[in-house]
């Protein structure tokens, strides 16, 4: 099957990525797409990166707190 890319833009990074690697037009678009799915296969998801920092922060509080009231916590955010 032939690869064909119509968008001027998408042609031009493509031949400029061929250009440097020596390589044909499709063989650098398979290359940049594999190495883009290998980079969405391997990115740790937003709510597990958040639950490791608040995990870490609340390791480094140690213990003796206490639970903010919601009153308390609208009045940190100016919502009285």
């Amino acid at each position: 099957m032939n690869l064909q890319i119509r968008d001027p833009r998408a042609r031009d990074l493509a031949r400029q990525l061929a250009e440097k690697r020596k390589i044909s037009m499709t063989e650098a678009v398979i290359e940049a797409l594999e190495s883009e799915l290998e980079r969405e296969r391997e990115q740790v998801p937003l709510a597990e990166r958040l639950a490791a920092i608040a995990n870490d922060l609340k390791a480094k509080g140690g213990s003796g707190g206490r639970d903010l009231t919601k009153d308390e916590i609208d009045e940190m955010w100016g919502h009285s």
